[in-house]
């Protein structure tokens, strides 16, 4: 009676743990398709993030910590330092909203109402759609590791460009486009390339000009235009100017490495690009990219007569200058041929043909030193060139204060790009020393930041005289009332 009833007991409690069982199992269906979705849009966002090249501005390199913040962004009006934008609550964005993440990335207006400055091109990620951004917000929220430190450093800029407020003002002119609309009359691949040059890949925060309030031009879009020190040259279709002469197949390579043979390499911040963005895009992202470009309507800068690319060929002067100097001073390298044999020779070789897998490139047919603007050949020398691609590092060390090589004062990086400008490039650009300090300096002083210094004596000077008047009207005011008073008595 008793084992009867004590496997009675069991049988019930074995159908009773079947059943829970069997109710989990289904229940993890929903569960599962669930958790499954949220996998997949955040992979989505993953790859909406890497399109728009967020890691590049928001992370500094080598620290292990992806989206901390702290990364130095230099402008003419002075540096500012991205933000922490992982999910921490206490020092990143964890405490954002969708609709405040989506407030701060396509309208420059953080959590707390303050604006942002548009080195966040917020005036591009406007038109990045609504179901892009809700991807974007999950991959932050799900997908990236909270990093519980505030940013190393904070933005301070001068006075007036401290006063966030007035990007209200800015905004009402440049922040003005809304989420993207394919256009009618393009085809699918054009359409996704101008999502991606437009909206996710803000090409155009570069490669445009600025204009006197230092917005993007809209007359002269992808043009060219100065990025600090450097120059991003003008991707228009433009066969002389622009990138008419490139085949698709060169911009993919260009996207995808940083090199594109006999054409151009990437440095500064498009090597950044290449390296934490372009490159990881899929194929058709790259040539959807290339194919925009290519219809972008052409123009041509008036300096130029023939494609920066086409200039230059092998030369050799090393045997002319063997043997010259039987010292061994320090400063026996004494104008730029020697120069050159000295710093460059051994890696761009002594007939500037470079290396054989191109790692350092060609000095001749190159748009570094073919180029109207010799901005970019300046730069390489002065802070070198470093970038990542498939797991391979192509680094030339840098020549300015900090290298640790051997410092070229401003005469010498004259010197030396001067000797390949005309013996490698373009013959008729000439390199000034006042075009090397401007290098060191961060690159061209725009018209609004050269104001800076004279800006806060005038305000103060407004506000001297703004007294001097009101105190003029207060003591007239006063000698009317005793001059009434005396009538009066």
């Amino acid at each position: 009676m008793t084992t009867t009833s004590s496997r009675s007991r069991l049988g019930k409690q074995a159908a009773a743990i079947l059943f829970a069982v069997s109710a989990l199992v289904a229940g993890a269906g929903p569960a599962n398709a669930q958790s499954s979705d949220m996998e997949a849009l955040v992979e989505k966002g993953r790859g909406i993030a890497t399109a728009a090249d967020c890691m590049a501005c928001h992370t500094v390199p080598h620290t292990g910590k992806p989206f901390s913040g702290g990364y130095p962004i230099v402008s003419p009006l002075g540096t500012i330092y991205s933000t922490n934008i992982t999910p921490s609550r206490t020092s990143g964005i964890g405490n954002y909203t969708e609709s405040d993440f989506d407030e701060a990335v396509r309208k420059g207006i953080r959590k707390d109402g303050a604006h942002l400055y548009p080195a966040m091109p917020y005036t591009s990620y406007a038109e990045i759609t609504d179901d892009d951004m809700h991807a974007l917000y999950a991959y932050f929220m799900n997908g990236v590791p909270p990093v519980d430190e505030p940013a190393a450093n904070h933005t301070a800029l001068p006075f007036p460009f401290n006063i966030r407020f007035s990007m209200a003002f800015w905004n009402l002119i440049y922040s003005t486009k809304a989420p993207f609309q394919p256009s009618p009359s393009q085809n699918e691949e054009i359409n996704r390339g101008a999502y991606l040059a437009g909206a996710l890949g803000h090409c155009s925060s570069c490669h445009s000009p600025r204009d006197i309030l230092m917005g993007e031009s809209a007359s002269s879009f992808l043009a060219g235009g100065f990025v600090g020190p450097w120059y991003a040259p003008n991707i228009t279709s433009d066969a002389v100017s622009g990138i008419g002469g490139w085949s698709e197949d060169e911009l993919v390579q260009y996207f995808r490495t940083g090199h594109a043979d006999g054409k151009n390499q990437a440095a500064g911040g498009m090597a950044e690009a290449v390296q934490n963005s372009l490159q990881h895009l899929p194929d058709t992202d790259l040539r959807a990219l290339a194919a925009y470009i290519k219809s972008v309507p052409p123009i041509r800068d008036e300096r130029d007569t023939r494609p920066a690319h086409q200039y230059g060929q092998a030369f050799r002067s090393e045997e002319s200058i063997r043997g010259i100097s039987a010292s061994n001073e320090h400063d026996s390298l004494r104008n730029g041929r020697e120069l050159y044999s000295g710093y460059c020779a051994s890696c761009h070789q002594i007939d500037g043909a470079g290396s054989q897998n191109q790692a350092y490139p060609s000095l001749f047919h190159n748009t570094a030193t073919g180029s109207s603007e010799p901005a970019n050949l300046v730069s390489a020398i002065l802070y070198g060139v470093d970038r990542e691609t498939d797991g391979q590092q192509v680094l030339m060390p840098s020549f300015g204060e900090r290298s640790y090589v051997n410092p070229l004062n401003d005469q010498q990086i004259v010197d030396i790009s001067n000797y390949v400008l005309t013996s490698f490039g373009n013959p008729a650009v000439k390199v000034s020393l006042l075009d090397v300090a401007r290098a060191r300096a961060g690159g061209p002083v725009p018209f609004l930041a050269s104001l800076q210094p004279y800006i806060l004596p005038l305000v103060m000077v407004a506000m001297l005289l703004l007294l001097i008047v009101l105190a003029w009207f207060v003591l007239r005011g006063r000698k009317k009332q005793q001059s009434s008073y005396g009538g009066v008595r």
